[in-house]
């Protein structure tokens, strides 16, 4: 069975090609590499052993796609493809609307055309906005979100279940993430940001292996354990095993479902300091600072239902997590060195 990974070579796309080719399935990906690079695969047939097809293509533009879906029996289609940096989107909102729902339009249309009934879609916890309390339920309202890019994963979550409605033999799951970090244990690929990193675990890293001067902590005075954020991280390998179940269930079920992908178990921004620090053996500069606009003071899942319907939990820990980041970024201090 082929499985399409629409923005494939990314950093969650790259480590669920790993796990989806380990199960049997085979994969084909699509990637413009605007916020990845040709690399990250190579390193998933080196990782796997086995070749895959690729095409250098924008997700938004359906004929260019189209040939994907002709030369390929595609059974299922995973829509990583996508820009992610909140700060960005809020300094960009046309182009991130543009681009983010484009390719959502753009795949469910060649889909349609080709009879492909299978869409699993990279959602966000940031959809659950700041009005529901935590942890969050698959079964919550989707709330006011506080950034373009969050805007972006409610309206793709709404054309996704109208597409549906319109449609009853379209299948779709969407997987609202959480915070996901680590890398692959090989060392061999992990998360490789263009320019300073938007995310917490690349920046604690890049400071560590020398690449940033110092980290900044965005608020102290929280009213949490530490004053600092909590957030519910889950080892990317855990989340690529999801969608491998994912994959499972929807190739053998009509659905429209959600499903949250964490650990249910919330981790401050300081804890992750300290744990990355203890586990690795290596000094983190970092300072505090004022707190930022839209940042919630706690967000983690309520992840039962995936373990009830899917079978899938996470197996991987905080230490395991920040040992496998610095396994990669120490071996790739440049990351893939584009």
């Amino acid at each position: 069975m082929a499985v399409l990974l629409a923005g494939g070579a990314g950093y969650i796309g790259s480590h669920t090609a790993v796990e989806l080719i380990n199960s049997g399935y085979d994969v084909v990906v699509a990637d413009n590499y605007s916020n990845s690079c040709p690399e990250s695969i190579k390193r998933v047939e080196k990782i796997t052993g086995k070749t895959i097809k690729t095409y250098e293509v924008d997700i938004r533009d359906s004929q260019a796609i189209e040939k994907i879906f002709v030369e390929n029996d595609i059974d299922a289609v995973i829509h990583f493809a996508g820009l992610k940096a909140v700060g960005e989107s809020v300094q960009k909102p046309v182009m991130y609307y543009r681009n983010n729902i484009d390719t959502t339009l753009s795949l469910l249309e060649t889909m349609s055309k080709y009879n492909v009934k299978n869409i699993i879609f990279s959602s966000s916890a940031t959809v659950y906005g700041e009005e529901n309390p935590v942890p969050y339920f698959e079964t919550m309202k989707r709330g006011v979100c506080t950034n373009p890019y969050g805007w972006t994963k409610a309206m793709m979550e709404q054309i996704f279940e109208d597409a549906a409605k319109a449609d009853p033999e379209l299948s779709v799951i969407l997987l609202r993430y959480f915070n996901p970090i680590g890398a692959h244990e090989s060392g061999m690929i992990g998360e490789d940001p263009h320019g300073i990193p938007n995310n917490l675990m690349p920046y604690v890293s890049q400071v560590a292996v020398g690449k940033r001067e110092c980290l900044t902590i965005f608020g102290n005075d929280y009213p949490t354990a530490d004053g600092t954020c909590t957030r519910d991280y889950i080892h990317v390998m855990d989340l690529a095993a999801g969608h491998v179940k994912a994959v499972d269930y929807i190739m053998n079920n009509n659905c429209v479902e959600i499903f949250n992908l964490g650990t249910g178990v919330p981790y401050s921004v300081t804890e992750i300091v300290q744990t990355f620090e203890k586990v690795n053996g290596i000094k983190v500069n970092h300072v505090y600072g004022a707190r930022r606009d839209g940042d919630l003071a706690e967000c983690y899942a309520n992840a039962d239902k995936a373990y009830e319907v899917l079978g899938w939990k996470t197996q991987r820990n905080l230490e395991d997590m920040c040992r496998d980041t610095w396994n990669w970024q120490k071996n790739n201090p440049e990351g893939y060195g584009r």
